[in-house]
């Protein structure tokens, strides 16, 4: 009987652990970085080298102002998210957005001795960002959602490196991503080499959760959608968006939060259904001497539904 099973049980985990290697692994991206951001940029785009891979940012400003405003995008978005407000933003500060690995222009490497797309990584470029453009300037960071928890993360361990910190709809009491054992069944090499058809509906589904994002859906204009869907034309898309999930993180900026002591300014929209907007006034009840700004008629994206409301909260914040 335990040779029959033995004979029966091997030719399956053979299957299963070297079947998944059969299936053919292609992107339906088929431009370089420079092409695709080339059609929603035209010549603004640039790149730096900031831990061993390239990161577009786009600017707006003088880049000899006493200010500087970065700017860093939650999942899914990019610099893109933030175009109708660098102009206005200008008027105070250099301003400088930039897209996260793998989302937006951004370089992905499927190598690394830094891995990008996890927190050390991320916090590695925003670091990287604040050194080559903030020297000798007051540096404000603009953090979205979980662009927000990452630049709360920064302010905590470099609080003399900031002037002031701008919280928008930060998802910093409830995270993303999957738990440590799940990735861990993620990352055995059959699933790991499929996983880039796994998420690949997100080119599709991902639209549905930038609708939600929305007040107004009828908000979302065909610009709106091109400006998302852009990043996609890249080669090799998906497999940036596994590595992404598959990566570490760090969830203890819940339990820092109360050590921030720069200046902030927490911004949501009153109708935000991603990162309610309950969580993020209790965050700013967390930071002390924090300023709030709830933005009436928006949802999670209030920079893109009410950008004058949302670019002169930072505004005043910088100014007074």
């Amino acid at each position: 009987m335990k040779r029959f099973l033995k004979r029966f049980w091997f030719p399956i985990l053979l299957v299963l652990f070297f079947g998944p290697f059969l299936i053919p692994v292609n992107s339906s991206g088929t431009q370089t970085k420079e092409q695709a951001a080339e059609t929603l940029w035209g010549n603004e785009s640039k790149w730096i080298e900031i831990a061993d891979h390239e990161v577009h940012y786009v600017t707006a400003g003088d880049p000899k102002s006493d200010n500087l405003i970065i700017l860093m995008h939650g999942f899914g978005a990019s610099a893109f998210s933030y175009k109708q407000i660098l102009e206005p933003l200008s008027k105070v500060g250099f301003v400088v957005a930039y897209d996260r690995a793998a989302f937006g222009f951004t370089e992905r490497p499927t190598t690394w001795s830094l891995n990008p797309y996890g927190f050390e990584g991320q916090m590695a470029v925003l670091d990287g960002m604040v050194n080559n453009f903030g020297e000798g300037k007051n540096v404000y960071v603009v953090g979205h959602s979980a662009g927000g928890s990452l630049a709360a993360s920064y302010a905590v361990e470099n609080q003399s490196k900031l002037t002031g910190l701008v919280l928008f709809a930060p998802a910093v009491l409830t995270t993303g991503g999957s738990p440590e054992w799940l990735n861990f069944i993620l990352s055995l090499p059959p699933i790991n080499h499929v996983g880039p058809l796994l998420v690949a509906p997100i080119a599709t589904n991902g639209l549905d959760i930038l609708y939600d994002s929305y007040f107004n859906r009828n908000n979302v204009t065909q610009e709106t959608l091109d400006g998302y869907t852009a990043p996609l034309k890249i080669n090799g898309w998906e497999r940036a968006f596994w590595e992404f999930n598959l990566a570490p993180r760090d969830t203890s900026i819940k339990d820092r939060i109360t050590e921030i002591r720069i200046p902030t300014l927490v911004i949501t929209g009153d109708t935000d259904r991603i990162v309610p907007s309950a969580d993020s006034i209790q965050v700013s009840k967390m930071i002390s001497g924090s300023e709030l700004v709830v933005i009436t008629r928006a949802g999670h994206l209030a920079n893109e539904e009410r950008p004058s409301e949302f670019s002169q909260a930072i505004i005043k914040f910088i100014t007074t």
